[in-house]
């Protein structure tokens, strides 16, 4: 490749990353445009708060509700949901690229013991008799087929048989979501979901890889190609690499040296009009906004250390005792720069969002303009989530200054 001749400084990445991921301010065209901007949005199950794509798109559009969202998903039909690197909603017009990965997922599904004991003996038969019942009778949830074991598993991931066929069917694409009930997903077939993209024709293997490199780099402003690769999960990093290749040979993309502080310069690769894009950029919005753990920007660690200093563990799924801050703990952004971060949890019996715990980072001071700030920040969020007061907990744990001792009630 052709060697490094110019220097991508760390503000110069930082900010091209946050306008890809509409924190910079909100693209044209309200939810629509920003979910066309991020691409997709992750969809989880916890739901301390609210659901994390309600939390991501909450956080980048001041007048955003949750029910459009259900618009868009189930009226509308902008939106489907499928796996990108975890479960998430996607614009529809890309489904089409999802066809190359439903034949993977197949044959991924099939191999996999986890699936396969879940499902249990004669899987291809039960697969056939849940996909000819949906088409015959319908959407349908899991709940609406029995489950047939003896003393069957009630944990988390102990799927009966039937739940386990109906997600094989839904990740090989003979399946899609419908709609959701209490977060449920309501199977049907997809030819009667969105008829027109289900019949649309599969992209070449050539405008599978522009587009899942090209979108990539568009959202992330620099990237290596395995960063590339990761964005949608949808290629390999072989090919990724081939395909920076060549589109550094055409001029299309270049290869810059990422200055990152301390660290060595790294590699990576920008579109060729890297210098009027970021000349381009607006001013980050004022004020503090609080993040999802599931935020994109926090999705790769190593990334997120590199261009924020921020070191983020999502720690739900660690044991309570060996957690560092807390179950879901939301990072604090402040401008182009994360700040802190606070754990938190919606009592909603009683209408309170609880600060269990808050944390600045090394060398930022909770004066009183920031806390100000963040009040108005946990305002904003209390105001999206419907709860009624904020409170934060007496004995918080605050670096460079302690906040111990107080109890601040944020009446609404």
């Amino acid at each position: 490749m052709a060697p490094t001749t110019e220097v991508l400084q760390l503000p110069e990445a930082r900010r091209l990353l946050l306008a890809g991921q509409g924190l910079l301010g909100p693209p044209p065209g309200g939810a629509r445009g920003l979910l066309h901007q991020l691409g997709y949005v992750q969809m989880d199950s916890i739901n301390v708060l609210e659901r994390a794509h309600h939390l991501i798109l909450g956080s980048r559009l001041e007048d955003y509700r949750p029910s459009r969202f259900d618009e868009l998903t189930e009226g509308e039909r902008f939106l489907f949901e499928h796996w990108t690197h975890d479960a998430s909603a996607i614009p529809l017009q890309w489904y089409g690229h999802w066809k190359h990965r439903f034949p993977i997922r197949r044959g991924k599904l099939l191999a996999s013991a986890w699936w396969r004991e879940r499902v249990g003996d004669g899987a291809e038969a039960l697969v056939a008799a849940v996909l000819e019942r949906v088409r015959r009778e319908g959407p349908l949830r899991s709940a609406d087929f029995e489950d047939t074991r003896k003393g069957g598993e009630s944990s988390w991931w102990g799927w009966k048989p039937q739940k386990a066929a109906l997600e094989f069917l839904w990740h090989t694409g003979d399946l899609a979501v419908a709609r959701r009930v209490n977060f449920h997903k309501v199977y049907d077939l997809p030819e009667r979901i969105f008829p027109e993209a289900h019949a649309a024709t599969l992209p070449s293997p050539e405008a599978h890889l522009e587009w899942a490199c090209w979108t990539a780099l568009e959202r992330l402003g620099t990237a290596t190609p395995r960063e590339l690769a990761a964005y949608w999960d949808a290629i390999e990093p072989a090919q990724a690499q081939a395909w920076c290749r060549a589109s550094l040979e055409a001029g299309r993309i270049r290869q810059v040296e990422l200055q990152a502080g301390d660290a060595a310069p790294r590699p990576t690769f920008v579109p060729a009009d890297w210098k009027a894009r970021v000349a381009a950029l607006p001013e980050a919005p004022a004020g503090l906004r609080l993040l999802c753990p599931f935020d994109p920007i926090l999705r790769d660690r190593a990334r997120a250390l590199r261009l924020f200093r921020f070191d983020y563990r999502f720690e739900a799924f660690v044991p309570e005792g060996q957690r560092t801050y807390g179950y879901y703990v939301l990072p604090i952004l402040e401008g182009e720069a994360l700040v802190g971060r606070l754990d938190p949890k919606f009592h909603r019996d009683r209408g309170l969002l609880e600060v269990k715990g808050l944390w600045w980072e090394k060398g930022i001071r909770p004066t009183k303009a920031r806390l100000r700030l963040l009040k108005a920040a946990l305002e904003n969020l209390a105001a999206r989530i419907g709860a009624r007061d904020v409170a934060l907990r007496a004995g918080c744990e605050v670096t460079e200054s302690s906040l111990s001792g107080h109890h601040l009630i944020f009446q609404r």
